[in-house]
C-alpha cells in the first residue's frame, strides 16, 4: 500500500432549491487538497493548513481531523495519519468547503488503508466532518464531492445514496459574495416544522427535478427549482439576493437559488453560451452593488474526489 498521497475534492452546490439536505451536484472548480501520510501512531496529526488562517490544527476541532479520527477508530485503532490541508474553497462560502475537505479526507484514508471501507462507510466518514462543521451529519455536499455528478440521499437511516442522471448540456453558475454565512447559523433560523401544504409543494418540485434530469427536460428542471422551505428564511442573510436572482432569471437561467446555506447563489443553465450570459449578468449586478465576489461556471463535473 502507498504511504503518502494527495487527494483533491471539488466544491459542490447542495439543496438545488427544492432538495434540502438530500440533493447536490459537483462543480468543476474550485477544489480542496488534502495530503495524507499513513502512520502507525494510532492518532491524527495536522501538520499544516494553507489558504485559510482561521482553521484549527487540533484534530478534534478540524473537519479533516474529525474524519480521520473516525477512520482510525473504524480501522481498529492501530493506524494513524499525518496530514496537510490546502484550502481552495473559502469556509462559509456555501459551496461545500467543509464537505470537500471531509470528502478528500475520507477518500484518501480509504485508499491508504487498502480500500478497507464500503462506499456507504466512506460517505459516513465524510459526514463526521459535516457533523463537526454544522452540528448535522448531512451528506448532500459530501456525496457529490466524493462521487461527482448529481447525487440524491434517498435515506439517511440506512444511508442510501443514488447517483442521478446528468443532462449533457446542464451548466452551473455560482456567484460567491465575499461574506460568510456559518452553516450552523443558517440552519438555526429555519423553521423546525413546516405546514403540510408547504411540504407537498416542496416534494412535488423535488420529484419534478429528478424527472427533469432523467428526461433531459430543461423546462421541467427550471420549473422545479423552487424553494418554499429554506430560501424564504435564508435569503435575508445574503445582501442583494433578490436582485442577483432576478438578474439570473432575466438573462436566461433555468432557475436560481441559494447554494447550500449561502452566501453563494447558483443558477442552472442550458449550455455554455447561456451560462456565460447568466454569469455576466449576475457579475454586473454584484459590481453595481459594490459587493466583492468570485464567480465560477462549469458543466456539472462527473469527477469527485481523486488523486492529484
Amino acid at each position: 500500500m502507498e504511504k503518502r498521497i494527495r487527494v483533491k475534492a471539488p466544491a459542490t452546490v447542495s439543496n438545488l432549491s427544492c432538495g434540502f439536505d438530500v440533493i447536490g451536484l459537483a462543480l468543476g472548480e474550485p477544489f480542496d487538497i488534502v495530503e495524507l501520510e499513513l502512520t502507525d501512531s494510532g492518532s491524527v496529526v495536522i501538520e499544516d493548513i494553507s489558504g485559510c488562517g482561521t482553521l484549527s490544527r487540533e484534530p478534534g476541532k478540524n473537519v479533516v481531523g474529525a474524519v480521520l479520527e473516525a477512520a482510525v477508530v473504524m480501522a481498529g485503532g492501530s493506524t494513524g495519519f499525518r496530514v496537510s490541508i490546502e484550502k481552495g474553497i473559502r469556509p462559509g462560502s456555501g459551496i461545500g468547503s467543509s464537505g470537500a475537505s471531509a470528502a478528500a479526507a475520507a477518500f484518501g484514508a480509504n485508499l491508504l488503508l487498502g480500500n478497507k471501507f464500503t462506499q456507504s462507510e466512506i460517505v459516513s466518514l465524510a459526514m463526521e466532518g459535516e457533523r463537526l462543521a454544522s452540528g448535522s451529519a448531512h451528506a448532500d455536499n459530501v456525496a457529490p464531492a466524493l462521487f461527482g455528478g448529481i447525487t440524491l440521499v434517498r435515506s439517511y437511516e440506512p444511508l442510501d445514496i443514488i447517483e442521478l442522471h446528468v443532462p449533457a448540456e446542464l451548466y452551473c453558475v455560482v456567484i460567491h459574495p465575499f461574506s460568510e454565512v456559518k452553516t450552523s447559523v443558517a440552519r438555526g433560523i429555519l423553521d423546525k416544522e413546516i405546514p403540510l401544504v408547504t411540504a407537498v409543494r416542496q416534494w412535488g418540485n423535488l420529484a419534478g427535478l429528478v424527472a427533469g434530469l432523467y428526461s433531459e427536460d430543461y423546462s421541467l428542471i427550471g420549473r422545479s427549482l423552487k424553494d418554499y422551505v429554506a430560501e424564504p428564511r435564508r435569503s435575508v442573510l445574503i445582501k442583494g439576493f433578490d436582485k442577483l436572482k432576478k438578474s439570473a432569471m432575466e438573462s436566461g437561467a433555468l432557475g436560481a437559488g441559494i447554494s447550500g446555506s449561502g452566501p453563494s447563489v447558483f443558477a442552472l443553465c442550458r449550455g455554455r453560451e447561456s451560462a456565460a450570459s447568466v454569469m455576466r449578468s449576475m457579475s454586473d449586478t454584484m459590481k453595481a452593488q459594490g459587493i466583492g465576489f468570485d464567480s465560477y461556471m462549469s458543466p456539472v463535473s462527473r469527477r469527485g474526489a481523486q488523486l492529484c
